[in-house]
């Protein structure tokens, strides 16, 4: 496989947030903007992004608003679904073209409103990764109660490690990549950061209150579902077949209201499919990258 430079940008996000990235691939290429969870970084794509560069895609993975080394919004309300959209909206314009936007969890909702709410993002598709119209309150609990534990940090980045491997269980051997949460020490060392004599999770603290509001709120459900309809481009929906966050019967319902979404289910995997099983993630897309290149 070829090996493809990684580069750092930094882009314009809405309200003045500055958000930095990776970038692997030549400009004149078809673009791919991965867009990670909450409470994840960049990093998390740090497989993905070169092997799909190596494929012929110009790949953009940022840091969302308020998180790795992109801004904080100076208000509270800065971390407003909405804004995360106006972020991708801002980012698309500033690429130019039509990129594929491929989002997980968090960044999946952002693109969805991005490309399927006023004024709509220039995406040429849409993957959604484990992430619909409606979360299992479930097992969105279980994340917003790891992301809460541990406030006072860790005193080194094996304990985050150790907290991580806990908390993914489905996790067959730790990958030393930066993978995502759950990966071994260098990798896991970039959603930390230094405060003091303590190591603590890289995101704003003041963004939980509004990730737990997301859970479900009253008419989110349907204002996804009109965002699917209405961004008129293909959608493939990634499902972790372990996922506790998005149910089969939930992806199903998406992808039956939703005109131009099917779906995929990648075995061994829970909510943070491409952290679990990189290799059947990126397999899983390529057929509908090719589709629609």
């Amino acid at each position: 496989m070829t090996v493809v430079r990684r580069e750092r940008r930094t882009f314009a996000g809405a309200d003045g947030v500055v958000l930095a990235a990776d970038v692997w691939g030549e400009a004149t290429w078809p673009t791919a903007v991965l867009l990670h969870g909450g409470g994840q970084t960049r990093h998390a794509w740090s497989r993905t992004g070169p092997r799909l560069a190596a494929l012929g895609w110009h790949v953009i993975a940022p840091d969302l608003r308020g998180h790795g080394h992109s801004g904080w919004p100076a208000a509270d309300h800065g971390y407003d679904l909405g804004l995360f959209a106006d972020d991708v909206r801002a980012l698309v314009a500033e690429l130019g073209g039509r990129p594929v936007l491929i989002g997980a969890s968090l960044g999946g909702l952002s693109a969805l409103l991005a490309a399927g709410e006023a004024p709509r993002a220039a995406a040429r598709a849409l993957v959604l990764v484990d992430v619909a119209h409606r979360p299992d309150p479930r097992g969105f609990r279980r994340i917003a109660e790891f992301m809460r534990r541990a406030p006072e940090g860790f005193a080194s980045v094996e304990d985050a490690v150790a907290a991580a491997r806990a908390h993914l269980p489905q996790r067959s051997r730790p990958a030393d990549s930066g993978a995502g949460a759950g990966s071994g020490s260098s990798g896991m060392a970039h959603n930390l950061r230094r405060q003091g004599d303590r190591w603590v999770w890289h995101w704003d603290p003041r963004m939980l209150a509004a990730f737990e509001d997301r859970m479900d709120p009253p008419g989110m459900a349907d204002r996804l579902l009109a965002a699917g309809r209405r961004a008129a481009v293909p959608i493939l929906l990634v499902r972790g077949r372990l996922s506790d966050v998005l149910r089969e019967d939930i992806a199903e319902q998406f992808c039956d209201r939703v005109p131009r979404a099917r779906r995929v289910d990648v075995a061994g995997a829970g909510h943070m499919v491409a952290g679990d099983r990189n290799d059947h993630f990126v397999d899983a897309i390529v057929p509908f990258l090719a589709d629609i290149r």
